[in-house]
């Protein structure tokens, strides 16, 4: 029996329908104009946030230094000027994350009449190996953009950090001259002590093993420590939301209540603080914003 073209043809459609659902989706290319933020997810694509969940600059006291430091080497980099890739590294809660995605807004908001803005594009930890394909895909846009991913480090037997020291060096091609990396870690060196510890006991060449490694946060060119505030420090961070956001409630009972909040949470940072002002704010029945 003879089999001819028209026997075939179900059985090709049917490869066919099975090969289009296989296939990935096609991307569609992001219009960046549509918002200033961005999230670039698992599926490779910048994906945008018309709300950025962010702080005024006037409200991060307490890291005035580190401020200044981040807000003008943001403003050079806005400007087509040399910048240095970031590190935020240290205490949790000292309002890292929230100092990048302020600095990000102050500028913007200072940047002259015709200019273009400033984007910012959030990397998580876990798509750190998908950042050559951003960095790619940014390169040719006309924006500038700071690229951010927030609580970055690496542990044992993790070798996506391979990845980023190949986006920040930017391997043949250098890294894009509209793109900055910032970072935010609680490690300084960005790996686990156990992790480098254990380099050194079992590598051929331990010196060279360990530096290799090590060597990932010397890609970073601003390396700003955020430290526990003091008492002062956190009081201030206090009075200063309470300012903002017009709370009514006396001295010596927002001093009392502010300091037992941070004794019960066994801590004092900005995120304690803007927490206890939610608190207060909820039992006077007054709204944030």
């Amino acid at each position: 029996m003879t089999t001819t073209l028209d026997d075939l043809m179900p059985l090709l459609e049917r490869i066919a329908t099975a090969l289009e659902r296989a296939a990935p989706p096609q991307r569609v290319p992001t219009d960046v104009t549509q918002a200033d933020a961005f999230v670039w997810g698992p599926e490779r694509r910048l994906q945008p946030v018309p709300q950025v969940n962010r702080i005024e600059m006037g409200l991060l006291t307490g890291i005035d230094r580190n401020r200044d430091i981040l807000a003008d080497n943001t403003a050079r980099f806005a400007k087509g000027l040399p910048a240095n890739n970031a590190l935020l590294w240290g205490a949790r809660g000292m309002g890292k994350s929230s100092l990048v995605k302020a600095v990000q807004a102050e500028v913007n908001a200072k940047r002259a009449a015709g200019e273009r803005p400033m984007k910012l594009v959030e990397i998580h930890r876990e798509d750190i190996e998908a950042l050559p394909d951003l960095m790619a895909l940014l390169r040719p846009d006309p924006h500038r953009w700071i690229v951010f991913c927030d609580d970055l480090s690496f542990d044992a037997d993790d070798t996506s950090y391979k990845s980023l020291k190949t986006a920040l060096d930017g391997g043949i091609e250098g890294r894009p001259g509209n793109v900055l990396f910032y970072a935010t870690s609680n490690r300084r060196h960005l790996l686990a002590r156990e992790m480098v510890e254990n380099e050194r006991s079992t590598a051929i060449n331990p010196g060279e093993a360990v530096e290799e490694k090590v060597s990932l946060s010397d890609r970073f060119g601003l390396w700003l420590g955020f430290h526990k505030c003091s008492q002062d420090e956190y009081l201030a961070m206090i009075r200063a939301y309470v300012a903002h956001y017009a709370l009514d409630v006396e001295p010596d009972r927002l001093r009392a209540e502010a300091l037992e909040w941070s004794t019960t949470r066994g801590s004092r940072s900005g995120r304690t603080a803007f927490q206890f002002i939610q608190d207060l704010a909820g039992r006077l029945g007054q709204r944030l914003g």
